[in-house]
């Protein structure tokens, strides 16, 4: 599955849009974000996608946990957001 990575400078609208379309095709999508300003605009973006699945009657909902990554030769803890359909 690919993983759709955010940053702190990602747009919440853009990243909306990309697990928008990825639910609709495979009914699940992954997002990924080191930092508090990257989760937060992860956050935003599966909130705003929620308001782009509705109203064709998808609903969706979010399961957060960690995963180890390697950023810059060092080992670092990202967000992993699953969102599924339901």
């Amino acid at each position: 599955m690919e993983i759709i990575k955010v940053s702190s400078k990602s747009a919440p609208h853009a990243v909306a849009g990309a697990i928008a379309n990825v639910v609709r095709e495979r009914s699940t999508a992954e997002i990924q974000s080191v930092g508090a300003g990257a989760t937060n605009q992860a956050i935003k973006a599966i909130a705003i996608a929620r308001g782009y699945l509705a109203p064709s009657g998808v609903d969706i909902v979010c399961i957060p946990g960690f995963a180890n990554v390697e950023v810059g030769g060092e080992s670092r803890t990202a967000m992993r957001l699953i969102v599924k359909t339901i």
